[in-house]
């Protein structure tokens, strides 16, 4: 999926780090991701799900909280309060660059910090919470008990959460055990998806029906049966997220049309950044950009590269094809093709191509097959050059599509 870079303040003004995770066509809506307890945003479950949810349409935010991670600030004296804010504050930079967070998704004690921000987030229409506590204080359990009392006596302390050595003050203890998740599940007015392992050794089953009574109508229930807390199996992250989606499906706009395009290929801009593209080419979307350096976001295939695409596609096919015919034991082909301009030439535009061609043909037959990378019917175009009829003003007519059809 394409991915970038999207880093934004806090409410203190530090630096927070995320990634975008964008769907391959036009984003349905988009989702802010909240990681659980010290987990940071590359948590596996974390990018599975993000990037799962991407493929079903569905762009994410995930993002390191205040301290954690690659974002600034001092995760031991910040709280649960702050990472509610840290939420909001990722759902405001989000909404600045014209993608405002509809569906909020947290895993552990994030599922409980995005049921405590759905409330400041009116452009929210769904909260889905993966493994959460009832009682947010639920995460201490982690600390070492003689650590813990050190913390609350002197003020801060040295914690290991997970292996992780942590410097952790009282206020972070203190701000934990103040929270009272119930009174926001009464106010949420949201829909509200739990999901929850009854083998979750972490956070037992009690939290979630803590959770599910508490919460009012419309909520729903999926059961992550067999998973770990952390979701460490693939498998698990991937059945999180496809429930996600599918339930998330009656809340989120309307996605785009799928109807068949009169053209062969289609280009919009999506208004993020400054070039990045929905494109349509067939029945596929994905997305069209500029690199970084270039003034794009670095989040698809340029133009060129599109253009160096269809000659390496064409090529592998035509000798493919031209193999079948010879009856030949071709296994697999390969191709790469590189662009680039010779300044002051004639032709400027040069391409050059490298094909790898697997399975028990001999010499004669591999350089044959080499010969007729030559005769692709895209290599071809691009050797004897293109005419080009006027560009029209307009979408223009819809062509008769039952040709079309039958060749996409």
């Amino acid at each position: 999926m394409p991915t970038r870079p999207f880093d934004f303040p806090n409410a203190t003004g530090e630096r927070l780090s995320g990634r975008l995770e964008y769907p391959v066509g036009p984003a349905r809506a988009w989702a802010l991701f909240a990681h659980c307890f010290t987990c940071g945003k590359d948590n596996k479950a974390a990018v599975r799900i993000s990037r799962r949810l991407a493929g079903a349409g569905i762009g994410v935010l995930r993002f390191d909280f205040t301290g954690l991670g690659r974002s600034e600030g001092e995760f031991g004296a910040s709280g649960f309060a702050h990472n509610v804010k840290d939420l909001v504050a990722a759902a405001e930079a989000m909404a600045a660059e014209g993608m405002p967070p509809m569906l909020l998704v947290g895993h552990s004690l994030g599922g409980a910090a995005v049921i405590a921000a759905a409330g400041s987030l009116p452009d929210v229409r769904g909260v889905a919470a993966i493994a959460a506590p009832f009682e947010v204080d639920h995460v201490l359990n982690q600390f070492d008990p003689d650590a813990l009392a050190r913390v609350e006596l002197e003020g801060q302390g040295m914690v290991s959460i997970g292996g992780r050595p942590f410097a952790v003050g009282r206020e972070l203890v203190q701000n934990l055990r103040e929270q009272e998740l119930g009174a926001h599940l009464a106010t949420l007015r949201r829909p509200l998806l739990l999901l929850h392992s009854p083998v979750d050794q972490t956070v037992g089953m009690d939290n979630v029906t803590s959770l599910y009574l508490a919460a009012k109508h419309p909520k729903s229930y999926v059961s992550l049966d067999g998973a770990d807390h952390l979701l460490t199996n693939a498998h698990d992250a991937d059945f999180a997220a496809d429930m996600i989606a599918a339930w998330a499906r009656r809340y989120l706009p309307e996605p785009l049309s799928t109807a068949l395009s009169p053209f062969d290929a289609e280009a919009e801009e999506t208004g993020l950044g400054k070039f990045q593209l929905a494109m349509r080419a067939g029945k596929a979307s994905f997305i069209a950009d500029e690199p970084e350096q270039l003034g794009g976001l670095g989040s698809g295939p340029t133009p060129f590269n599109l253009l160096s695409a269809a000659l390496a596609a064409c090529t592998t096919m035509t000798l493919r094809l031209y193999a079948g015919r010879k009856g030949w034991p071709v296994e697999r082909i390969r191709t790469g093709v590189r662009h680039r301009k010779e300044a002051g030439a004639d032709v400027p535009d040069v391409f050059s191509r490298s094909v790898e061609i697997e399975g028990p043909i001999d010499e004669a037959q591999y350089a044959e097959l080499i010969g007729v990378a030559d005769r692709c019917p895209v290599h071809r175009t691009l050797n004897a050059g293109s005419r080009f009829d006027p560009t029209e003003a307009g979408w223009g007519a819809d062509e008769d599509m039952s040709a079309r059809s039958e060749l996409s």
